[in-house]
């Protein structure tokens, strides 16, 4: 049985991480989907609405789990044996920014990580870009879910509810 993280602040969760989610979950025995939070970023929502979200876009994959994460996720793989760490790349920008990571993990524990090129259509679909798309009341819809889009309007403008 081959277990598999996929960790990530899913600040809000892509159609893009679910495309590589989707993968994941047709390749390893078991993959948690490890929403953690990194001091560098300021979220729009909470660890536990992050979790709330993700939990539903992934709940028909059934070997699929979304856990919390807290501290180096190297060790958390180590503690909690998981074999390998999955990481979505998008461009060579995110290649190399994952390498590194990827280099000081496997120091750390051993821990392996596998890279999966995104698919051609999400390759521009970041978190980021989702939110300053909504910022300006620009269409979401085909970069997240349906649940994900009305959470999002609901920051952007809950007096609309707009959807």
């Amino acid at each position: 049985m081959t277990r598999a993280l996929i960790p990530g602040s899913f600040d809000p969760p892509t159609r893009g991480h679910l495309e590589v989610i989707d993968r994941c979950s047709a390749l390893f025995s078991e993959v948690l989907v490890a929403v953690a939070d990194n001091s560098a970023k300021n979220y729009w929502f909470s660890r536990a609405e992050r979790m709330r979200l993700l939990g539903e876009c992934v709940s028909h994959l059934s070997n699929v789990k979304v856990v919390q994460i807290d501290g180096l996720v190297a060790s958390w793989c180590a503690d909690e044996g998981v074999d390998v760490i999955v990481k979505g790349v998008r461009s060579a920008a995110d290649f190399d920014y994952e390498l590194t990571q990827a280099t000081m993990n496997r120091e750390l524990t051993g821990v392996q990580t596998v890279w999966l090129p995104s698919a051609p259509v999400f390759a521009h679909v970041s978190s980021t870009m989702v939110k300053e798309v909504a910022r300006y009341g620009g269409d979401i819809s085909s970069l997240v879910t349906d649940p994900v889009a009305h959470a999002v309007w609901q920051l952007v403008s809950p007096a609309e509810g707009k959807e």
